[in-house]
């Protein structure tokens, strides 16, 4: 399971620019069913993802893919985790 942030970097001006492919990119994660939630972070600093049943290497290949990464109006950062103990409503991330 991933989390990965998508913060603004100094070239956000182009966020209207790509922002459809952007959205795009964000149903096709849904559609995939590699997204299990999409959101902004706190003060507009950007956007965050919530994804599993993908390897990291794919992640990364699907993060270039998004508009905003390759258009550098944000950076991303990944964090891994491995699932221990969760909620019952959770417990398919444990797979």
């Amino acid at each position: 399971m991933f989390v990965v942030t998508l913060k603004f970097s100094a070239n956000r001006a182009e966020a209207a620019r790509h922002m459809d492919g952007h959205n795009a990119w964000i149903r096709r994660g849904f559609g995939d069913g590699i997204f299990l939630l999409t959101g902004s972070l706190a003060g507009g600093a950007g956007g965050a993802v919530l994804a599993h049943n993908i390897s990291r290497d794919d992640l990364d290949a699907r993060l270039r893919e998004d508009p905003f990464v390759a258009e550098r109006v944000v950076d991303a950062d990944i964090l891994e985790i491995a699932p221990g103990r969760v909620d019952d409503r959770l417990a398919f991330l444990q797979g």
